[in-house]
C-alpha cells in the first residue's frame, strides 16, 4: 500500500480552507496535515510537519503565498506547492512558478481540478489550471529557464519584499517595525531603499507597481 499523500492548507480564509478539507477528505490517498492561516505559519508548519504537498494561497496577508513558498522550499526543498490564486495573468503565474510552485489553481475553478492538481503535485509533475489561456500554458508547462536579468521586483531582497507587502498593505512604520521586529526608522530606511531601487518617488506609484507585479491580490 502506497503511503497518503501528506497536505498541508495555506489560506488566510477559513471558508476556503474549509471547503478545500472537504473536498480532500474524501480521497482515500490524502491525508490533510495541518492547515496555516497566513504566509508565516504556513513556512513554520511546513517544515515542521514535512507535507508532500501544500496548497498556498497566493494572497495572504502579512506574507504573501509567493514568498512564503521562496522561504518554505529554502528550507523544505523536497515540499511541492501547489499555488491559489484569484490571478490568471502571466506575471502572477510568472512569479508562482519562478518561487518554486509546481502547481497553479485560480479559485473559482479549484474545487473542481484540487485533487488533479494534487496528485499530480506529490508526483513531481507540473499542473496548470484548465482556465488558463492556451498560450500562457504553452509558454510555462515546461521547466522555466530564468531570465538572464532579474525583473525589478526580483532585484529586491526577500526582506525589502516582506516590508514592501506590508507598506502597500497600509501599515505605518511603527507597526510594520512590531511585525518585522524592525524599528521604524529602520523601516524607513527599507522604504527609501526600495523605492530608490525601483525608480518610484511616491506611495501611489508603489502600489500601482506591487499590484501590476502580483505583489497584491487573492
Amino acid at each position: 500500500m502506497t503511503h497518503p499523500i501528506r497536505l498541508l492548507i495555506a489560506d488566510d480564509h477559513q471558508m476556503m480552507r474549509d471547503g478545500l478539507r472537504a473536498i480532500l477528505a474524501r480521497e482515500g490517498n490524502i491525508e490533510v496535515v495541518g492547515e496555516a492561516a497566513c504566509g508565516h505559519e504556513a513556512v513554520e508548519l511546513g517544515c515542521a510537519l514535512s507535507p508532500t504537498v501544500v496548497i498556498m494561497d497566493i494572497g495572504m496577508p502579512r506574507l504573501n503565498g509567493i514568498e512564503a513558498t521562496r522561504r518554505l522550499l529554502l528550507h523544505a526543498p523536497a515540499v511541492r506547492v501547489v499555488m491559489l490564486s484569484m490571478h490568471g495573468n502571466n506575471e502572477y503565474l510568472r512569479r508562482a512558478l519562478r518561487a518554486g510552485a509546481r502547481g497553479y489553481l485560480l479559485k473559482q475553478s479549484a474545487g473542481r481540478n484540487v485533487v488533479k492538481a494534487v496528485n499530480a503535485a506529490a508526483r513531481g509533475k507540473r499542473y496548470l489550471d484548465p482556465q488558463l489561456a492556451d498560450g500562457v500554458a504553452e509558454e510555462y508547462l515546461n521547466d522555466l529557464p530564468g531570465p538572464a536579468e532579474p525583473t525589478p521586483l526580483e532585484s529586491l531582497s526577500s526582506r525589502e519584499r516582506e516590508v514592501l507587502q506590508l507598506v502597500v498593505e497600509g501599515y505605518s512604520s511603527k507597526r510594520i517595525g512590531e511585525l518585522a521586529h524592525l524599528s521604524p526608522k529602520t523601516v524607513e530606511t527599507y522604504r527609501a531603499r526600495i523605492m530608490r531601487k525601483l525608480g518610484l518617488h511616491t506611495l501611489t506609484a508603489l502600489i500601482r507597481f506591487a499590484i501590476e507585479h502580483g505583489m497584491a491580490g487573492g
